[in-house]
């Protein structure tokens, strides 16, 4: 006897999250998009997808009156955030049509930064030094107390967007006046040299399933801010950081109420003392194609996994990982100053993906040893700033 197809809303304002569209119409469900209208010409994988719903910007009220008014004819089972950035108002969704899920108040420890570090440090996850900026006192004693440089981060912006560094009380201050009324939509915490690494997994029913514990070379800080080439690659398995930031995971997980999904969170470990630190988590697949890095490392597609964790959540059934690989893998990705850079030149037997994107050039090389695919990075990277490396300035969305 066939099942009863479910029914799928994939929610998104970035154009992202095809395998796990695929993934839960593999799984003979039926798809809907809603995503915005400036995206309809993306390659989104059409033959899953069994309507679309299009907005112009997002505006609560009228998403939620027009989800009201397709669920008339349409019983949706299930509600996905495919982006960081929809996370939140994908929480609100289900509290609103009562479709099962994360809520707000979990969601908004995978999305806002002081909520992530204020839950981190009470239930005893390491983090850096850090307040927001609400109080002028607080801000004065942090600053007097914790010596510079520090970092200004937004709370709600993903990765590196809005970061700022910070080397002194008066530029902190400056800073702080020229937020105005928006101050409170920022914290400042220290900024500590280090190694970061990023902890790409999957959970179910409140369990770490799966996790692989990646380096990156040139961090999305430096990338961003200093127009640098981006680099990641999977960090020894079995090492005592490897095993040290698995445990911390665990604990973030635990801490912050996450239940199944996906998830991407990163660590940084202090060059002066070699201690681990929480930087900040998200309920999503990464981007900038770790995933796929992941992936040819694994045998793990976070995308596809995650569809087939939601799938059998609300059918009940026991979920089963595939089996999984302990390659190595590493990835660099860069702007380049060529529409469609030849990258025929690049032919080493490790090379297992090249990126298709205008104005980028990127590779995944794959390896059983991991000092193979260093090497390569290495030499990849050298040969791509001298001869494809483009770059832009960061905007800075803090003043």
């Amino acid at each position: 006897m066939s099942q009863k197809p479910l029914n799928f809303l994939c929610i998104t304002t970035y154009f992202k999250g095809e395998p796990f569209i695929e993934s839960c119409k593999a799984d003979g469900n039926n798809v809907y998009l809603l995503t915005k209208k400036d995206l309809e010409n993306e390659a989104w994988p059409w033959e899953a997808i069994d309507d679309v719903f299009y907005i112009d910007e997002w505006n609560h009220k009228d998403v939620v009156k027009g989800i009201a008014y397709k669920f008339r004819t349409i019983k949706f089972d299930h509600f996905v955030a495919l982006d960081d950035f929809d996370v939140e108002k994908v929480a609100l969704l289900r509290e609103h049509f009562r479709v099962p899920g994360m809520g707000r108040t979990t969601a908004h420890y995978f999305r806002d930064k002081l909520a992530m570090r204020m839950k981190a440090k009470s239930e005893g996850v390491n983090v850096p030094e850090f307040t927001g900026l609400f109080y002028n006192d607080e801000i004065n004693d942090f600053a007097e107390s914790v010596a510079a440089p520090w970092l200004l981060k937004p709370r709600m912006e993903a990765s590196a967007t809005g970061i700022k560094k910070l080397n002194s009380k008066e530029e902190l201050w400056q800073v702080v006046h020229a937020l105005g009324d928006e101050r409170d939509n920022y914290l400042i915490e220290k900024f500590a040299p280090g190694d970061v690494f990023h902890v790409d997994g999957l959970n179910v029913d409140g369990k770490v399933v799966f996790a692989r514990v990646s380096k990156y070379l040139a961090t999305p800080f430096d990338v961003a801010h200093g127009g640098g080439i981006f680099r990641s690659a999977t960090s020894k398995i079995g090492s005592e950081v490897e095993k040290g930031l698995q445990k911390m995971n665990v604990d973030v997980m635990k801490a912050f109420g996450m239940q199944s999904g996906a998830s991407h969170t990163e660590f940084i470990q202090s060059k002066a003392t070699g201690e681990l630190f929480f930087l900040e988590t998200s309920s999503r697949v990464g981007g900038a194609n770790l995933a796929e890095m992941v992936e040819f490392a694994s045998g793990v597609n976070l995308w596809g996994e995650w569809a087939k964790i939601e799938n059998a959540k609300i059918r009940k059934k026991t979920y089963e990982l595939p089996t999984i690989h302990n390659k190595y893998a590493g990835i660099v990705v860069s702007l380049s100053r060529f529409e469609h850079p030849d990258t025929s030149s690049f032919t080493d037997a490790e090379i297992v993906w090249k990126m298709d994107k205008e104005w980028h050039i990127g590779i995944i090389v794959v390896s059983d040893s991991s000092e193979r695919v260093l090497e390569l990075l290495d030499t990849y990277t050298e040969r791509i700033a001298s001869e494809f490396h483009a770059s832009i300035p960061a905007p800075d969305k803090s003043l």
